[in-house]
């Protein structure tokens, strides 16, 4: 095995500026195989990514974490773009339900460090659980989403899955991507039109004003310092290891190099 860090991806990040999210996607399938899959939540940017996948028709699995206390309108979109898309949503499930977890450890999202659990128990360890299946997960983070994504690299290391996230969107502009949305018709959470920005739990998420950032209905009862469960390792500065470990050919495959072992 050998060690990935970000700062060893500098070089290949700042060349895949240009890409396009299509280009992006055949280097990944090029790269990595049957070891890569995309991520979604069902929202507008992980939907442009699945149906960016339905027009290739690139047989990529796709990830889609229900934590058990979704809104329905999030599993009605899952379920369109499986039957209007044909693709292969993959779903993954908490170890326990959310009646289950809160018998044994209480109502965990009332407080911030309660939050921070709960997120790790029903978002992250599902996908924990399938790591050892992938070495690279097609995400949908944009920099034009602001905050701790205004600046989320092509290719990030992620520590916790100890794989490569591929944010395939990272570069487009708000224009670009809601003109994809339009001239491509593609399916969304209808929650979208409703007053949610973003959607995540159905306890935790709610609508937002006009006059208020997008992010303001996540964990709005614990206040602005709550913005991101931490499922993506770059919305969390600070919280996770710089490295990954790779077996050695595929690290030079992704680096472009060639390693000697003649002494």
């Amino acid at each position: 095995m050998a060690r990935l860090t970000q700062a060893d991806l500098s070089d290949l990040n700042e060349s895949f500026e240009e890409r396009t999210p299509l280009e992006l996607i055949h280097w990944a399938q090029e790269m990595f195989g049957t070891r890569l899959a995309a991520l979604s939540s069902m929202q507008r940017a992980g939907c442009v990514v699945a149906h960016m996948l339905s027009q290739i028709k690139a047989d990529i699995p796709i990830l889609f974490v229900d934590t058990g206390v979704l809104f329905q309108e999030t599993l009605d979109t899952r379920d369109r773009l499986i039957e209007e898309y044909n693709l292969n949503i993959v779903t993954l499930m908490p170890a326990k339900t959310m009646q289950e977890q809160t018998e044994e450890l209480g109502v965990l999202y009332l407080s911030v460090e309660g939050q921070e659990k709960c997120c790790d128990l029903r978002k992250t360890e599902p996908l924990i659980q399938v790591a050892d299946q992938y070495d690279a997960l097609i995400g949908s983070l944009r920099r034009a989403d602001g905050g701790q994504r205004a600046n989320v690299p092509i290719l990030a290391i992620d520590p916790a899955m100890n794989c490569l996230r591929v944010n395939i969107l990272a570069s487009l502009t708000k224009d670009e991507f809601q003109a994809y949305l339009k001239d491509n018709q593609v399916i969304t959470n209808p929650l979208h039109q409703q007053g949610y920005p973003t959607i995540g739990c159905n306890r935790c998420t709610t609508p937002v004003m006009e006059s208020e950032p997008n992010r303001a209905g996540r964990w709005r009862h614990l206040g602005p310092w709550s913005q991101y469960c931490g499922i993506n390792p770059t919305d969390v500065a600070g919280k996770h290891a710089p490295s990954i470990e790779l077996p050695q050919d595929l690290v030079d495959r992704i680096l472009g190099r060639e390693t000697d072992f003649m002494i």
